[in-house]
């Protein structure tokens, strides 16, 4: 029987050192599960989203892997910066790797949302990559001009908010495409999504920073296919149905590159699937099932 998700074990708040320009800087995550494990998932988030977004998907992997699920610099519990410039994907990659150097294994799987998994695709096109997996939610090889774009329009707001239930109708419009949550998921994203001032009110729980870097500047598109093309380990990518983030035209392309990948999209959600379902928990769950030692056991596939 499944345990009520109210009944949510907490997970263990770790903390670490990270180096950027402007000196060092406190990153955080939380690990679920034994730590002595050595089968690792590391579960990144999005571009103004935090670790706790994996709560549901960690809660029900636990007792398989030992789940790490950072929030990156200037989101959650880790520093703020104030400085657009430090947030870029160099410093994300040296505080990941600062990340994976930490926890002590040799080898992880990693599941990144977005931002998350440019990140991934990046690590896992290096050679000598510890990334022994790759699951992708909802990003590709390109990421079209347009949906950035409607992205930077949403991490350039700075609301604050009265009340929990301000915050919670704000994410309900901003995040909408993630898919229809019930009501006590919408309040666990809302409560971890947000910080408390002095004064009561509330505010995004991310370095209003992170926006700048989309502020009277083009958004052009994002190309990582050489990245994609140096891949070595098994993949899985995620498509929201109704994603314009990760279009089906991109898809078939990726698919050019990387044959054995396997691609399982998501019905009625768009960028990105939120993973809080049972249903996408199960496929993510089923597909590390298939993999030994990181290598593949079953055919490529599309569904």
């Amino acid at each position: 029987m499944r345990v009520p998700k109210t009944s949510l074990s907490e997970p263990r708040q770790q903390f670490y050192w990270g180096l950027s320009s402007q000196g060092f800087h406190e990153l955080a995550y939380v690990e679920w599960g034994d730590k002595d494990n050595p089968d690792v998932l590391v579960c990144v988030h999005g571009l103004t989203r935090n670790s706790r977004d994996f709560d549901y998907l960690a809660y029900d992997l636990q007792k398989k892997y030992r789940i790490i699920c950072p929030d990156l610099l200037g989101r959650g519990k880790s520093d703020y910066v104030g400085q657009a410039s430090v947030y870029n994907f160099a410093q994300y990659m040296a505080d990941m790797v600062a990340l994976l150097a930490r926890i002590g294994v040799d080898k992880v799987n990693w599941l990144g949302t977005s931002l998350g998994g440019i990140i991934g695709i990046m690590l896992a096109a290096q050679p000598h990559s510890p990334l022994k997996s790759l699951i992708l939610n909802d990003i590709g090889m390109i990421i079209p001009s347009m949906a950035l774009h409607r992205l930077g329009t949403y991490a350039r707001n700075d609301p604050v908010f009265s009340s929990v239930d301000d915050a919670i109708s704000y994410f309900q419009a901003v995040l909408a495409p993630i898919g229809d949550l019930n009501s006590e998921k919408w309040k666990h994203i809302a409560k971890y999504g947000t910080l408390a001032s002095p004064n009561g009110s509330l505010h995004l729980a991310c370095d209003s920073a992170i926006g700048e870097n989309f502020v009277n500047q083009p958004t052009p598109t994002l190309h990582l296919e050489t990245y994609w093309q140096s891949i070595q380990c098994p993949l899985l990518v995620l498509r929201g149905e109704e994603s314009d983030f990760l279009p089906a035209d991109i898809v078939t392309r990726m698919m050019y590159h990387q044959p054995e990948a396997k691609v399982v999209v998501i019905p009625a959600c768009g960028h990105a699937p939120s993973l809080m379902e049972t249903s996408q928990i199960q496929v993510v769950e089923e597909w590390l099932g298939t993999l030994t030692d990181g290598e593949k056991k079953v055919p490529a596939q599309a569904s």
